[in-house]
């Protein structure tokens, strides 16, 4: 299935499903109001769901729209918990080669994961405010998975059952302000603004193939200013999605509508590009000596999208966003 949300003057939003196609929506209000309510009530509300969303692929449905992902907001405008891994580790082993920084404790063996805000996702068009070029505005492409409630101390096995939702995510970074708060040893704060996040979020059927392993098989096309960036393949994933979790609910069980993200999707082949300019950044210092991208400006653009490998869009539509001025 394929959900997307709608405004409507809630901070949760309005619930639609959308077509396989992304052609056609149709109004799940009747059976949920919003996709949070359908993740903490999922086995209740899966059913109708899919009867629904089969109806809309295969009948002419009076009630069915043109899908615009234009009016949408985040799939879930906000969530119990947002977790942030990096579990794409050749980005990590680039920032401590660039910096001659000693490696991370155990990095190879144990996920490294920060929780952020999770109050104000933004959805997959709308201009991102930002406070200042100085700050170091940088994007990163993502995936993620919005999960059902995890207990305490599940396994990896036991956490890959929770997994009902697959998502595509912008997390902005400020990199002029990550090296102060990492070094405080209370971890990210202004350095992370509010994530952003393409329109639709597909249960894992919807990717074929190319949900295997835990991981999202396909490559992430990134564009700046409308100029090819790169287009790295989830498939380097290091730490699988079940995995992530099983680490995050080491000592606490996670509640449903948590989302957990990739971190920046990063291979080591040099010509895949990257998802993020701090990574092109470090391989100019390696490769060239020195750095000589600099970070975003007001009124740059950003735009992602996953595809499969034969080329054919991904489910989840495109986030295409410009920064502005706050």
């Amino acid at each position: 299935m394929k959900f997307a949300t709608l405004p409507n003057g809630t901070l949760d939003g309005r619930l639609i499903l959308v077509s396989k196609d992304l052609t056609k929506a149709v109004d799940a209000t009747a059976i949920a109001p919003n996709l949070l309510s359908v993740v903490q009530n999922w086995q209740a509300k899966e059913a109708d769901l899919q009867a629904l969303y089969n109806k809309l692929n295969t009948e002419t449905l009076d009630a069915a729209f043109d899908f615009d992902p234009s009016a949408c907001l985040a799939p879930l405008p906000r969530s119990p918990q947002w977790l942030d891994a990096s579990a794409f580790l050749n980005h990590g082993k680039l920032m401590e080669e660039a910096f001659n920084t000693a490696p991370i404790a155990d990095f190879d063996t144990i996920p490294v994961m920060y929780q952020g805000a999770s109050d104000d996702f933004q959805g997959p068009t709308v201009d991102i405010p930002m406070p200042s070029e100085a700050d170091g505005i940088d994007f990163e492409g993502e995936f993620g998975v919005v999960m059902a409630e995890v207990p305490m101390s599940a396994t990896p096995e036991e956490a890959a059952k929770s997994i009902r939702l697959i998502v595509q995510i912008n997390d902005w970074s400020l990199r002029a302000l990550g090296p102060r708060e990492m070094n405080s040893g209370f971890g990210f704060l202004q350095a992370k603004p509010s994530s952003s996040f393409a329109a639709v979020a597909v249960t894992p059927d919807e990717l074929g193939d190319a949900w295997a392993n835990g991981r999202v098989n396909m490559p992430l096309h990134v564009t700046w200013n409308g100029e090819r960036f790169g287009e790295p393949h989830g498939s380097e994933m290091n730490f699988s999605f079940p995995q992530l979790m099983a680490h995050a609910a080491r000592s606490r069980k996670l509640t449903a509508g948590c989302i957990l993200g990739s971190g920046t999707v990063s291979n080591s082949a040099r010509a895949a590009g990257s998802a993020c300019i701090s990574e092109r950044r470090v391989i100019e210092k390696i490769d060239l000596g020195e750095i000589k991208t600099a970070f975003m400006k007001f009124g740059d653009t950003v735009r992602m999208q996953a595809k499969f490998d034969d080329g054919t869009d991904g489910p989840f539509g495109v986030i295409e966003q410009k920064v502005v001025s706050n």
